[in-house]
């Protein structure tokens, strides 16, 4: 066991290092899979994060190839065997899949014949957030005692290792939106002040001035306009640096709140325009269509090389069109291989079928991307 325990602490301690790197969750996750598809002695393996809407947020692969992924086609759900992992802290194993009766449902043409199976949960204080799904043992015709010990270890600290990538993440973010706030605070209780007092003292010197200096009571006059015209622009400032809420600020402010965000943190240009006739519409379906303009700009920003991201919001038809465009490297929609890979797309796909809209991605190789949705009135 020592000899089979050495490989996976090696495993842990690249997972481990790999979040000291700074490398992004999907880097981590895929040494993760990688590490346990060798440790196991399985022909594949995958690792999937669960979302809080019945699918992945994500959900890597290892042992197969590009073309066996694109025959695959969409990712897959969190139902049947799949889901049973994300339901229960328990590991399990078998020898014939098949024989068990939560196999089943999703089960796509072109995908390969699996039988030996180890489903090994990984799970933190705040309960399981991901498996490990293994399959097809080489050299035997079943997972071993031994193997599932050791993806147990694996993913005891594979828990840590995913959290803490998503920390880093989200650092980032939050440090932002922390000096956002502290920002904002500062402006209110230091300059406003300042800017109050100077209209007072304005006006207080406007009344004391001789009748017979009209110029600079003039002047005066002016330095009050400037500075009530600075106390209102201060104002609307502080305004837009508190965080994006939709229930408080509305589809267009919380997208526009979005947008200053990313643009403070990657330092791309992000272009807005919202039609004024956008109203505040369905919860459920504003916030729907604020993860789809999340999902696309966080797309353009980390896989797209974008330089300029155009958003744009209007009413259409009673209801409304979202559309994000970028300037970046684009992709061909579609190629199956790469829409395998790019859960976003997924994901943007099913939010606009739960709203019984319709989303359309138009792109090509060094042409930008355009990603429209276009959704009834909710």
């Amino acid at each position: 066991m020592a000899e089979r325990l050495s490989p996976a602490l090696k495993a842990v301690s690249d997972a481990v290092l790999a979040v000291a790197a700074q490398l992004s969750v999907e880097e981590v996750l895929q040494q993760l899979v990688d590490r346990a598809r060798e440790l196991a002695g399985a022909r594949y393996a995958a690792l999937g994060t669960p979302d809080s809407e019945g699918g992945f947020s994500r959900f890597l692969v290892s042992g197969m190839s590009e073309e066996l992924i694109a025959k695959l086609g969409p990712l897959p759900r969190t139902h049947g065997m799949l889901g049973a992992m994300l339901e229960a802290p328990e590991p399990f194993r078998t020898s014939d899949i098949h024989d068990d009766p939560r196999f089943r449902g999703w089960w796509p043409r072109g995908h390969p014949d699996m039988r030996s199976f180890l489903g090994v949960p990984i799970v933190s204080p705040e309960g399981i957030i991901g498996s490990f799904y293994l399959t097809e043992k080489e050299g035997a015709p079943d997972f071993s005692e031994g193997d599932q010990e050791v993806i147990e270890l694996l993913a005891a600290h594979a828990a840590i290792a995913i959290t803490n990538a998503r920390l880093y993440e989200r650092s980032r973010e939050l440090s932002m939106l922390e000096e956002r706030n502290r920002l904002a605070l500062e402006l209110h209780d230091a300059v406003s002040q300042k800017l109050f007092s100077m209209v007072l003292s304005a006006e207080a010197a406007a009344t004391l001035l001789d009748r017979d200096s009209p110029a600079a009571r003039d002047r005066v006059a002016r330095l009050s306009e400037l500075a009530d015209e600075a106390l209102a622009e201060l104002r609307s400032l502080i305004e837009e640096l508190r965080p994006p809420d939709l229930d408080r600020d509305g589809l267009p402010g919380a997208l526009r709140k979005q947008v200053e965000v990313l643009e403070g943190l990657h330092g791309v240009e992000i272009e807005l325009d919202v039609d004024d006739t956008v109203a505040p519409g369905d919860g459920e379906r504003d916030r729907q269509v604020l993860r789809v303009a999340q999902e696309a700009l966080q797309n353009a920003l980390r896989h797209a090389g974008a330089r300029h991201i155009g958003v744009s919001l209007a009413t259409l038809n009673g209801g409304l069109a979202l559309e994000v465009a970028d300037d970046g490297v684009g992709f061909e929609p579609d190629d199956p291989r790469l829409r395998s890979r790019r859960l976003g797309l997924t994901s943007m796909e099913e939010r606009a079928q739960r709203l019984g809209g319709k989303l359309e991605i138009r792109s090509s190789p060094d042409a930008g991307t355009t990603v429209r949705l276009e959704v009834g009135d909710g």
